[in-house]
């Protein structure tokens, strides 16, 4: 006969602190190589242009001005609604601060064309000389 005792044996324990570790891991794995495309909060259509370019990373990336399809003037990376006195101060303050500015106009396609020609006025008016538009391919249907 054998009378040997056995110990019991303890369940397996999950250690929860090396878990949380990987998790920060790939967490932080994750938010390095993620590239994030800045979305415009402005939903419009672009016109489309044959000689479109793609607007890469730039030293100095443009101010932007949106127009809506009902002529509603959108400035900055924030979208904030201004009009159009506004949006003359605010140009004339950008350029005093860096003559070498650039202005982007991201107008509808819907938008009244003679707010387009207040903002090129608003521009000269505050002697930017780099004006462009934004469009999208003509080359890509769906854009």
């Amino acid at each position: 006969m054998r009378f040997l005792v056995r110990k019991r044996r303890s369940p397996p324990a999950v250690i929860i602190v090396a878990l949380i570790d990987v998790l920060v891991v790939l967490l932080i794995f994750l938010m390095v190589t993620t590239t994030f495309k800045q979305q415009p909060t402005l939903k419009l259509a672009l016109p489309e242009s044959s000689s479109a370019q793609k607007s890469g990373a730039e030293e100095h990336p443009p101010l932007v001005v949106n127009i809506d399809a009902d002529g509603n003037f959108r400035y900055g990376q924030k979208n904030l609604p201004v009009t159009l006195d506004q949006l003359r101060g605010q140009l004339q303050a950008e350029a005093a601060k860096d003559p070498d500015v650039k202005l982007a106009i991201r107008a509808d396609k819907k938008a009244p064309w003679f707010r387009i020609v207040n903002v090129m006025d608003a521009a000269k008016d505050a002697k930017i000389k780099n004006l462009s538009a934004f469009t999208k391919d003509a080359a890509k249907p769906g854009n």
